[in-house]
């Protein structure tokens, strides 16, 4: 299907709503005028489609045919849209590609393999791995091994029951004794831990509970993709918000025949660029969700100086090991390392399986005589070292998979003539593919496939799910597209970042808090203040430990200090839930699967005693002490979000100032309008106004030019203009500022013309103007030409 309906306008900017049962589409049409009010042109909306039953965030959708019950169904999502349009708004969507709810309950698509095994006219819906398993699909869904779970698994009719799951029965079974009645399915129920190492389907990352979806089939793509590319043609939604294209087969085919099918909607890719990479330039998409815009922001407002300092700091305070937080490089490899034969052991295996099989039959005789140990151990140490998500299908694989790491990987090999299978793999990633007619053509495309694939889920989980917590220094670098190894941006990286996007991707999207990110903007802009005072916040941290004894380990106690700063006062369950989170995530002391309860009741009472009891008070204290420079980096970063290139999409409640650690915290509902609106909630309100009522100043064909200013404390003024027609001024490391002596004489030369501040009309500036005045009421500012001037 294709969209008749010529699409709308670039937005100028978008607010995301996370819809749940607690928030459907009928509470997000009351915000609506609300949200309209601030200046947006768009909302935001998280997954519609349908849902497991309860589920707080939509990703696990079960039935893509239909929009989602619970939140008021298709009805209740064209009520919306109509609210949205009368108050002048369009709808962008969060699509899930993919991958579907492992819930056979409420997946009816699954249901029908499960019953119908390959031969089910669903079966190409799901990456499965037919030979393996005795061809059977792991369903690791049992509390213990099989035999200690038979009184609970309860054939029901044409159905097996197991507590609240149930699943089809193959015809011709119902009747047979229990042990043959498994026997005779086309899956198999095991113990969930049996998943790690024997699971036969793709996932999302390591979460059993999500099965891939093969989009990269055009009539798989059809059937999941109808819904919404009717709901884009009958004008309901505008644009798309596509979620994880980097678990997809072919995330190349899969966006170019989405482009094709919107009639070219504006849309964004969830992309994690690693530092200095780039979006493919062949996607036909408007650009990424902007995490790449995230990491240029918070490194404007951090001290790259004092930020190497804080890491000696906590280096003394906590003796992390080298390889578990000590260094970031090693953290990282370590953490893949484990994450390669644990959490994706069953992934490796797979992508090993597909590698053996393609150099035993190859014809290429140099393939053959490939032991598969030396096979995955060279798949393992070419893996480890990707600095990037995954190669791409059109993109040059030899600058991912590079030579100078295939030259590491060959040290794990003793003998040189088995260190050859580096080699042997890197050939088939990099070389020409070659004719599709070649015998070997098929298992060379899956390899190459696999090994994307695979290199995705491993930099998720080993970077932003293993290693961003234990390597802690500084939290605000630890953030989602972060390279916490080289906090800090310059302002000149910075000015040429904004400048290529403009060139590249002008209608990219660019984010500062979403339902991902570890904590949000406003938590993180006042840890990056740490950076400017390293010596200061040491030695509070010195007082407060000899006050309170009791920290399970030196890393957590200097992440739990940073948490209760960045957040300020916070009820003790929304710190203690965190921090469990986080050290559950580390996975040194305790993890997700393997709980030690005694660890994690030490985390929680020192958690009370320390953080949230009375040592915490000097924490707060401190907190005061510099709030004037938490103010300036929350003004600062909201202000440069909403004015550089690109699209700014607003996570709910974030237009005022929002404070929020990682999920679930940062997904409470928020109140609409906010209680009370402060001066973040003026600053944000008149950028957006400004941007939907010049949206040539700040769209596709819009220019941004850097601002230099001039004198004693230039370096601390980021200043630049877009198309001669604002001015974005702000405060950058103000505490540094403060202990230099404030502005004194530093200037910043506008552009030609009169210049009013859009928040204070009645003040004018002109030419040089001075630093201090255009600060004197706060230390952001933003300022729009004087018509005829």
């Amino acid at each position: 299907m294709t969209s008749a309906r010529p699409g709308p306008a670039v937005p100028t900017a978008t607010y995301r709503l996370q819809l749940q049962p607690a928030f459907p589409f009928a509470a997000a049409a009351a915000a609506v005028p609300y949200l309209a009010s601030l200046g947006v042109s768009h909302l935001h909306l998280s997954p519609v489609l349908e849902a497991v039953p309860g589920s707080a965030h939509g990703y696990d959708v079960v039935d893509h045919a239909r929009v989602r019950g619970e939140l008021g169904g298709e009805e209740g999502l064209r009520a919306l849209s109509a609210t949205a349009r009368e108050h002048g708004l369009g709808l962008v969507v969060d699509i899930v590609p993919n991958h579907m709810a492992m819930a056979p309950r409420h997946n009816r698509a699954l249901w029908e393999v499960l019953r119908e095994g390959p031969e089910s006219p669903y079966a190409r819906w799901f990456d499965i791995d037919w030979n393996a398993q005795g061809g059977r699909v792991l369903l690791p869904v049992l509390g213990g091994p099989v035999g200690s779970q038979l009184d609970h698994l309860v054939p029901d009719g044409d159905v097996l029951r197991y507590h609240d799951h149930v699943f089809p029965l193959r015809a011709g079974t119902e009747d047979l004794p229990l042990p043959r009645l498994l026997d005779a399915q086309w899956y198999r129920p095991v113990w969930w831990r049996l998943a790690r190492t024997e699971l036969n389907y793709r996932r999302f990352f390591s979460i059993s509970e999500l099965i891939g979806v093969r989009v990269e089939d055009p009539e798989v793509f059809d059937a999941t993709h109808a819904k919404i590319l009717q709901l884009l043609a009958e004008g309901v939604v505008d644009g798309l918000r596509v979620d994880h294209p980097d678990g997809l087969a072919d995330p190349d085919g899969y966006l170019a025949r989405l482009h094709e099918a919107t009639g070219g909607r504006w849309t964004v890719v969830e992309k994690i660029l690693a530092d200095g990479e780039h979006l493919p330039a062949s996607w036909p998409v408007a650009g990424t969700t902007g995490y790449d815009a995230l990491r240029q922001i918070d490194g404007l407002f951090t001290d790259r100086t004092g930020a190497h300092e804080l890491l000696g700091r906590y280096r003394a305070y906590a003796a992390p090991q080298t390889d578990r937080g000590g260094n970031w490089d090693a953290t990282v490899r370590r953490a893949a390392y484990k994450v390669l034969t644990h959490e994706l052991a069953t992934e490796t295996e797979r992508l090993t399986r597909v590698a053996v099989r393609l150099c035993a039959a190859s014809p290429d005789l140099s393939l053959r005589d490939r032991a598969p140990w030396a096979l995955r151990t060279a798949l393992e140490e070419l893996l480890v070292r990707m600095r990037v998500y995954r190669p791409y299908a059109r993109g040059d694989a030899s600058a991912v998979v590079t030579e100078e790491a295939a030259e590491e990987a060959r040290l794990a090999f003793v003998v040189p003539e088995e260190a050859e299978a580096v080699g042997i793999v890197r050939r088939l990633l990099v070389d020409p593919l070659g004719d599709p007619s070649d015998a070997d053509h098929a298992d060379r495309v899956e390899f190459r496939t696999r090994f994307a694939q695979t290199a995705s889920a491993l930099r998720a989980k080993s970077v932003e799910d293993t290693a961003f917590y234990r390597y802690v220094p500084l939290l605000s670098a630890t953030e989602v597209g972060g390279d916490p190894g080289a906090p800090g941006v310059h302002p000149d990286d910075f000015h040429a970042y904004c400048a290529r996007v403009q060139r590249d991707w002008p209608d990219t999207g660019t984010v500062v808090s979403t339902h991902d990110t570890k904590r949000s903007a406003d938590v993180r802009a006042a840890l990056a203040v740490l950076s400017e005072c390293p010596g200061r916040w040491a030695d509070l941290l010195a007082e407060v430990t000899r006050a309170e004894e009791g920290a399970p380990d030196g890393q957590l106690a200097w992440a739990a200090w940073q948490t209760v700063f960045g957040l300020g006062p916070a009820e003790e369950d929304r710190v203690r839930e965190a921090l469990l989170k986080h050290v559950r995530e580390a996975g040194m002391y305790t993890s997700w699967t393997e709980q030690e309860p005694p660890y994690e009741d030490a985390v929680a009472a020192f958690v009370s005693a320390g953080p949230c009891g009375p040592p915490g008070e000097r924490v707060a204290a401190f907190r005061k002490v510099l709030e004037p420079h938490i103010r300036a980096n929350v003004l600062g970063t909201a202000l440069v979000h909403l004015t550089i290139p690109g699209v700014p999409d607003l996570y709910q409640g974030t237009e005022g100032e929002y404070r929020a650690l990682v999920d679930p915290d940062n997904r409470r509902p928020v109140p609409f309008p906010p209680e009370v609106p402060g001066e973040k909630d003026a600053l944000t309100v008149a950028a957006l106004r400004l941007r939907a009522r010049r949206p040539d100043v700040f769209g596709t064909a819009a220019a941004y030019a850097p601002l230099a200013a001039e004198g004693p404390a230039a370096e601390h003024c980021v200043a630049f203009a877009r198309s001669g027609e604002a001015v974005t001024a702000v405060t950058r490391l103000s505490l540094r500022l403060a202990e230099a002596g404030g502005w004194r004489e530093t200037r910043l030369p506008l552009p030609p013309g009169r210049w009013a501040d859009v928040l204070s009309p009645d003040r004018e500036f002109t030419g040089d103007a001075r630093v201090a005045d255009l600060f004197e009421h706060r230390p952001a500012v933003l300022l729009e030409r004087v018509p005829g001037s």
